[in-house]
């Protein structure tokens, strides 16, 4: 599935953070995906695809990303990301969701979660921001390079020489496989930050409220989920090491399971969807028979 063909049933919902973009597939209980940063939700394609015969997967379009539109002057954090979630739960009128977070997605998806838990049926983490670590050391040097101005030159070098995005000095190292990332996902992904100015803008306002404080805060709240929760980690991420997965195993009393991908990276969601979506099934079926790493 390329990106058009994703987006070809693209819905619109408005709230009082913007007109959230989302792309829905399937029917039952809801499952909503959260991507991270520089992405939308086309990173859960291979999701929305395998799973819709089990739930309603909705992936969604965070502030300052893909299609969602919003003003200039709305707040973009993390905490605001998560607000809006629930801003559109409500507009959709779905009270309860198995959610699913990745990278930023997932740090966002701990502060929904401590907000707002009742509107939590299961949890789902992989690879993600976490406490104290955010942003997370590898990433500090994109950080600084978004503070000092250099975003919107780095977009368009990116789009215009798709081998700048897979090499080691940005994306490649988020990839198992980097080279085989195809074109059209990296267009899908950078395209809509380039737009406008005031899109690329949004966007760095996003990367420049990166503060831990937005997670460390929650941690009280955090300890007292107990929502069914899976753990699904990459072992190999230069961005998020091990170590957080046993963190968030050892904080959120919902925890179930806590599986270790090896050698994947933090986007194994879309190189790994296969053994990740099992995971997903087993989670949301409540089958945890088989031990945590």
């Amino acid at each position: 599935m390329n990106g058009k063909d994703f987006f070809a049933d693209q819905r619109y919902v408005e709230t009082l953070s913007g007109n959230i973009s989302y792309v829905e597939h399937g029917s039952g209980p809801v499952a909503l995906f959260v991507h991270g940063v520089l992405l939308n939700g086309y990173l859960w394609r291979h999701q929305l695809a395998q799973l819709g015969g089990l739930r309603r997967c909705i992936a969604v379009d965070l502030l300052a990303h893909g299609n969602t539109e919003i003003s200039a002057t709305q707040d973009v954090s993390v905490t605001a990301n998560a607000h809006m979630l629930a801003q559109f739960l409500d507009a959709l009128k779905i009270d309860q969701v198995d959610l699913v977070g990745n990278d930023s997605g997932g740090g966002i998806c701990q502060i929904f979660a401590a907000l707002y838990p009742q509107r939590i049926r299961s949890l789902a983490l992989t690879n993600c921001d976490t406490h104290d670590n955010w942003p997370p050391e590898a990433f500090k040097p994109f950080v600084a390079m978004v503070a000092a101005g250099g975003l919107p030159q780095t977009l368009h070098a990116m789009l215009a020489d798709k081998s700048i995005y897979r090499s080691p000095q940005a994306l490649g190292l988020a990839y198992e496989q980097p080279e085989a990332v195809a074109d059209d996902t990296i267009e899908t992904y950078l395209q809509p930050l380039t737009r406008s100015a005031q899109r690329t803008r949004d966007l760095e306002r996003f990367v420049n409220a990166f503060d831990c404080r937005h997670t460390v805060d929650i941690e009280p709240q955090l300890g007292q989920v107990q929502a069914p929760t899976l753990i699904a980690w990459g072992t190999d991420d230069i961005y998020f090491d091990l170590k957080w997965s046993h963190w968030l195993e050892q904080t959120i009393p919902g925890t179930r399971r806590r599986v270790e991908l090896k050698s994947a990276r933090i986007f194994f969601p879309e190189e790994r969807s296969d053994e990740f979506n099992q995971e997903l099934k087993a989670h949301w079926a409540g089958n945890y028979a088989a031990a945590s790493n």
